[in-house]
């Protein structure tokens, strides 16, 4: 060999007496059977060398792994990109940051105000509010209501946090011109979570409500439509106090008389639910005019589905024929007993300053835009219900 790599070095050879490190003659036969059993057994420590190291640096290198993942396992999720704990937990640490809207409906268990709150990350789990809820004794005076809180609190910090008044959100309710006492009572339960129940009753009180004299008791067309924040801890009475007192405002600013103020929001409803249109409500408010003057009958579909209860859309000849509905102006001369809706501020007007002219009908003949015909006579009339008819037959819907 040029490079002697074996692990024993050679001999120098001096002489003809020098022998190798095994003895012998190197020339003889026996130093060469020597030399190779030497170089044989010299691979065979080298290939188990190299087998050995092998089996070490995986050792090595498995041990690593295993430690590394350990580590990880241990403390790997504890911390995110952002240094922020991420960790699964029962419960927060607080005291929380940041804001969160809860709604607490009535009724809710400790375990339905648990699963709200994790949802909007107020508290870790369910369970650990749960058990807090329980842990509290005035943890079952947490009252209905919308709540802003921090995020992650701890849980019984969020018990307390919804026991103290100061973290409810006042409700925002708002009212559509045009819509009836009933609808609208469901409208301000949804929004305040105050039974239905509890408003009609307290609607009966008139006194406690506002309601003037003028309405002798009757709840319909005196809830004004508008946008109203109520205050968490208001009752029914307070929030029906609140409408009424709008309404009265709204006539007293328009300057009317207060003895005309159920008769003007009795006309202003019939307007508000027949409109379509701004600039349709004066002409409107004139023909119902002509035809009081006139002794005519105001036959106004809107009031006869009222008395029913139905959509107007769903009348028959029949139920304008029917003498037992209080509201079928269809039979009955004059206003129907009581506004049929909650009239906005527009329709008000419109009674008050009515359009010239000598319209006794009206009539929508295309629902989608709201256009309407008011005639003078029944033939234009007539004409306009055949424009109604054709528009309905071409789109299928009325």
């Amino acid at each position: 060999m040029s490079n002697q790599t074996e692990w024993w070095a050679p001999v120098e050879s001096g002489g003809s007496e020098s022998t190798d490190l095994f003895g012998g003659d190197p020339a003889s036969p026996e130093g060469r059977r020597a030399r190779s059993r030497g170089r044989q057994r010299a691979a065979r420590e080298r290939k188990q060398r190299r087998r050995r190291s092998i089996v070490i640096v995986v050792v090595a290198l498995a041990m690593v792994v295993g430690a590394g993942y350990v580590v990880y396992s241990l403390l790997g999720g504890m911390f995110d990109d952002k240094g922020s704990s991420t960790q699964a937990v029962d419960d927060y640490k607080g005291p929380g940051f940041g804001s969160a809207s809860v709604t607490i409906a009535a009724g809710d268990t400790g375990a339905d105000m648990g699963a709200a709150l994790q949802d909007a990350g107020v508290v870790a789990t369910s369970k650990a509010f749960a058990t807090a809820f329980a842990d509290n004794p005035d943890a079952a005076k947490i009252q209905p209501g919308t709540y802003r809180l921090l995020q992650e609190m701890k849980a019984s910090d969020a018990v307390q946090a919804l026991l103290n008044p100061a973290s409810r959100e006042s409700f925002r309710v708002t009212i559509a011109e045009g819509l009836t006492a009933d609808q609208i009572l469901d409208k301000i339960s949804e929004k305040t979570l105050i039974p239905v129940a509890d408003l009609k009753k307290a609607a009966k009180d008139s006194d406690a409500i506002g309601l003037p004299k003028q309405a002798d008791g009757k709840l319909e067309g005196w809830l004004f439509p508008a946008t109203y924040d109520v205050e968490p801890d208001s009752s029914a009475a307070d929030v029906l106090k609140l409408m009424t007192a709008q309404t009265v405002k709204v006539l007293e600013k328009n300057k009317v008389a207060k003895d005309d103020w159920e008769t003007v929001l009795n006309k202003a409803s019939l307007i508000e639910r027949e409109a379509k249109r701004d600039e349709d409500r004066p002409k409107m408010a004139r023909a119902i005019e002509n035809r009081l003057d006139q002794g005519m009958r105001l036959q106004i579909d809107a009031a006869v589905a009222y008395g029913l209860g139905i959509n107007g859309t769903k009348l028959t000849r029949a139920d304008t024929e029917d003498t037992s509905n209080p509201y079928n102006i269809y039979v009955k001369t004059g206003l129907p007993p009581t506004p049929i809706a909650s009239p906005g501020e527009a329709s008000i007007k419109a009674v008050l300053k009515p359009a010239d002219g000598d319209w006794i009908y009206w009539q929508t003949v295309n629902p989608e835009t709201g256009e309407t015909v008011f005639s003078d006579n029944l033939d234009d009339h007539n004409a306009a219900g055949d424009q109604y008819d054709a528009w309905v037959k071409e789109h299928g819907q009325g």
